[in-house]
């Protein structure tokens, strides 16, 4: 044991129930990360860094916390007789109600999706488990029975609390005496992990995932007895790590190893990350980044509530964790490191927002970034193809987020198209300017809710004929995206689904003869058809954009699209009533039955041929059942 052992408890201990979450992921974690058990190390070593830091940047307010003992430390010690490893730290420490609080409950947003999208796969699941961040909690992969003994600074030295479990569901917590701040974790190894009891393991597993930290991380020196033919430890301490913050060391002096480790410090991801970029900036502001892009991204990415952003410091001392106003919002996937010469100690996040040289942090990092993942798809194809997959929708914010990158973003965008097999999004908007068509002006696109939908659209049929390619949009971003990326490259982007589609560059005369001639010989048509859909559409009209259709439905230029529309509605939020305009095929053999139709069955007829140019445009009809009515009744008629 180290020199913070506790005395005998002041107060009868009190035995409370694990959150059933907790419950959960200790049996996951027992079992899905038995064959990484030696990561238990890492987190238990991470967490007394973070409490070190903690009590730093208190005591920058509050020096009468570090209560006369600055040299702040982690030490780690084992026990071969009593089976027991005790990790101790003089950081910040708990009181009664936080050991409670941490070691008891998962207070964190996205729980409830954590365990929605575990699979019953141990290797998937190993892998989620790592992004949740298993922390304290993987002590009882190796333990069968851990006590933690803690005080927080400030407080007396009888108001220290035990806490203490066989993580089976329940644990206890007393009032106990403790002489120094900070806390003690001591593992009582279960019967298999003896190879844990061991200087010569643990130093290498340290050296291997902590040598990064910051703070010394010490042991107790051992010497070779010759009588006893073995290691014996003395009561002199040692560091066995480099102790100094790995992102303050020049790039040439940290390995690759080191790196990938310090980002599963940062992170408390299992996986490596798939890109770093590490640099130190001077000039009006002067700070240092070390940031990361993730392989895979986080179950909670899309919940509004959850923390994100890297940590800040401020002369290598720790200031606030998830600062997420050093990067724009549309990269709050990158983890990493910041630390400012520039900023004051005690700057809080409401300064931060206002701060003149975070501005300049944010947008300096945010290019970088940019630059990294520039790097990425231009060298490393593959890697950008699996970073798209799991970024790809966030990124695209980027481009109503951040005008000023806006065309840096334009170009790492990668799209489905009509040229693409199996809906894979490989296509940049550079490839498609690439294979324009000789007179073709614009990049074409469509959007829907998926990617059969989209190719199947009636509105690609004009452009599979010319042999025009089309960029299939299926994200739900990307309305968004589009009401802010307006162009590239000089070329406007333009819906297939608009109804002011100009294809006349592209069509030879005899197509603009025919245009005229079906125009004014459909027009009595065409009349009939407004007269019966008066309060269902806005104008009906003839087009030779369709092929296989007999009609579609198209909006004007400046409105609202269909999908667009669909979505608005589908979030609950209120959408403005859009009429479409109906587009009919003068060539297809239901427009002729239509045409010839009785002024009895005109009507169905007229309703049939727009809600089925509604239902292949992804709608939702208003009244189904009168709509198999019509059909019905027409199949009947013949």
């Amino acid at each position: 044991m180290t020199e913070q052992a506790s005395s005998a408890t002041a107060a009868p201990a009190e035995t409370l129930g694990f959150q059933a979450e907790v419950k959960q992921l200790l049996h996951l974690m027992i079992h899905s990360l038995y064959s990484n058990k030696e990561i238990f190390l890492r987190e238990l070593v991470s967490n007394a860094s973070d409490a070190c830091d903690k009590l730093r940047f208190e005591s920058i307010d509050n020096p009468a916390l570090l209560e006369g003992d600055s040299e702040l430390r982690i030490r780690i010690d084992f026990d071969k007789d009593a089976r027991t490893i005790t990790l101790s730290d003089n950081g910040i420490g708990l009181s009664r109600d936080e050991a409670v609080a941490n070691l008891g409950t998962i207070a964190r947003s996205g729980t409830k999706e954590f365990f929605s999208r575990l699979t019953g796969d141990k290797q998937k699941d190993a892998q989620l488990i790592g992004q949740f961040g298993v922390g304290f909690y993987s002590s009882f992969i190796v333990a069968d029975k851990v006590t933690v003994v803690s005080r927080r600074a400030g407080l007396p030295a009888d108001q220290a609390v035990r806490w203490e479990s066989d993580g089976q569901g329940e644990f206890s917590v007393a009032q106990v005496e403790k002489a120094d701040r900070g806390t003690e974790v001591t593992l009582h190894l279960r019967a298999d992990e003896d190879d844990f009891l061991d200087g010569w393991r643990l130093r290498s597993v340290l050296r291997r995932y902590s040598d990064h930290i910051s703070l010394p991380i010490q042991m107790r020196k051992e010497d070779y007895d010759a009588e006893k033919s073995e290691q014996v430890r003395t009561d002199e301490w040692e560091s066995v790590n480099q102790a100094n913050a790995l992102w303050t060391r020049s790039k040439s002096d940290v390995t690759d190893e080191q790196y990938r480790e310090f980002y599963k410090h940062v992170s408390h991801d299992f996986q490596d990350p798939a890109a770093w970029t590490h640099n130190r900036v001077e000039g009006r502001s002067e700070y240092t980044q070390l940031l990361y892009i993730p392989k895979q991204a986080p179950f909670d990415m899309w919940d509004r509530d959850a923390r994100r952003g890297v940590k800040l410091y401020v002369k290598r001392v720790f200031i606030m964790d998830d600062a997420e106003q050093l990067l724009p919002s549309y990269l709050r996937f990158v983890r990493g490191v910041i630390d400012s010469a520039d900023l004051p100690l005690n700057v809080s996040r409401e300064i931060l927002q206002e701060s003149r040289d975070v501005r300049a942090i944010r947008e300096g990092s945010a290019k970088r970034i940019l630059s990294l993942l520039e790097d990425l798809a231009e060298n490393r194809q593959d890697d950008y193809a699996a970073f798209w997959a799991e970024f790809g929708q966030v990124l695209k914010e980027g481009t109503g987020e951040d005008p000023a990158n806006q065309e840096r973003i334009a170009k790492l965008l990668r799209f489905a198209s009509t040229s693409t097999e199996g809906g894979a999004q490989t296509v940049s908007l550079a490839d498609y300017v690439s294979r324009m068509k000789e007179g073709q002006d614009k990049i074409y696109y469509v959007t829907a809710d998926s990617v059969a939908a989209a190719s199947a659209s009636p509105h690609l049929e004009i452009f599979r004929k010319k042999g025009l390619e089309v960029l299939l949009l299926t994200d739900r971003v990307d309305e968004w995206m589009l009401s802010h990326l307006r162009e590239f490259d000089g070329k406007p982007l333009s819906s297939v689904a608009k109804g002011g589609l100009d294809l006349e560059s592209l069509a030879d005369d005899e197509e603009k003869k025919r245009q005229t001639e079906v125009a004014e010989q459909f027009k009595p048509l065409v009349e009939r058809l407004q007269t019966a859909l008066a309060d269902k559409v806005k104008e009906v009209r003839v087009t030779l954009r369709l092929v296989d259709s007999p009609a579609c439905v198209v909006v004007g230029e400046h409105e609202l699209s269909p999908h667009l529309l669909r979505m608005l509605k589908n979030a609950g939020q209120e959408a403005p009533e859009v009429k479409p305009v109906l587009e009919i095929n003068p060539d297809h053999a239901l427009v002729a039955r239509i045409r010839d139709a009785q002024d009895a069955e005109f009507g169905d007829w007229a309703n049939l041929l727009l809600d089925q140019a509604l239902l292949a445009d992804g709608a939702q009809l208003a009244d189904p059942s009168a709509f198999v009515k019509r059909v019905n009744a027409l199949l009947l008629a013949r």
